[in-house]
C-alpha cells in the first residue's frame, strides 16, 4: 500500500526512557539480522546520548515512536572508516523498528526528509553504508536519491557506501533570492 502524499516524520533526541524501546525494535527480525547484539547496540546508543559524533534520534510519525535513526560525523573519530569523504560530510543509520510499518515506503520517504534537513544545515553529502545482502534498503535509498560509491570491508563489516550530494544549484539559486 503506497504512502499518503505529504507524510510528515519528526525527529526527536534519544532519551534514557527511550532505551528499552529501542531494544524491543532491535530484537525484531526484520532489525535483529542487520544490527550487531541488541545488548551491544544499546550500550553504544545509551554512550551517544551525550555524544558529539554521533545524534540519537527517535523517529516519530504522528507523535508515535516508529523507528531509530543516527547520524554521524566520520571526521570526529580516528580512524573511521569513511574519513576519506569530503569534510563536512554526515552519516546516516536506520531501522523501522514497527515490523508493520516496514515494507511500505516509509524508509525513503524518512532518509528523503532527514537528508533534506542535513542539507539545509549545511552537509555537503550525506551518506549511508548497508550491508550488501540487504537489498530492501539498498533500494529504498537509491529510490530516496542516493548512489553506490564504493564497495567497504570494516569493522562494521560489509558495506555499500552510498552517497547522496547537495544539489550544488539549490545553494546557488537560495544566494539569488536572498541578493547575494
Amino acid at each position: 500500500m503506497p504512502l499518503e502524499a505529504g507524510l510528515h516524520y519528526d525527529f526527536r533526541p534519544v532519551t534514557e526512557k527511550d532505551l528499552p524501546m529501542i531494544a524491543g525494535w532491535l530484537a525484531e527480525p526484520h532489525v535483529a539480522q542487520w544490527w550487531d547484539d541488541p545488548e551491544k547496540e544499546i550500550a553504544e546508543i545509551a554512550k551517544h546520548i551525550d555524544s558529539i559524533s554521533v545524534e540519537p534520534l527517535i523517529i516519530e510519525l504522528d507523535g508515535r515512536p516508529i523507528g531509530y535513526l543516527q547520524s554521524y560525523d566520520p571526521h570526529l573519530e580516528d580512524g573511521h572508516p569513511y574519513g576519506d569523504q569530503p569534510f563536512g560530510t554526515l552519516g546516516i543509520d536506520l531501522s523501522i523498528g514497527r515490523p508493520e510499518l516496514v515494507g511500505r515506503g516509509h524508509g525513503s520517504a524518512i532518509v528523503r526528509q532527514f537528508v533534506e534537513q542535513l542539507f539545509e544545515e549545511g552537509a555537503p553529502r550525506v551518506i549511508i553504508d548497508p550491508d550488501p545482502a540487504n537489498a530492501q534498503a539498498i533500494r529504498a535509498y537509491q529510490k530516496a536519491g542516493f548512489r553506490e560509491i564504493d564497495r567497504r570491508q570494516s569493522e562494521y563489516g560489509d558495506a555499500v557506501l552510498m552517497a547522496i550530494d547537495a544539489e550544488a544549484g539549490d545553494a546557488q539559486q537560495e544566494d539569488v533570492e536572498e541578493g547575494r
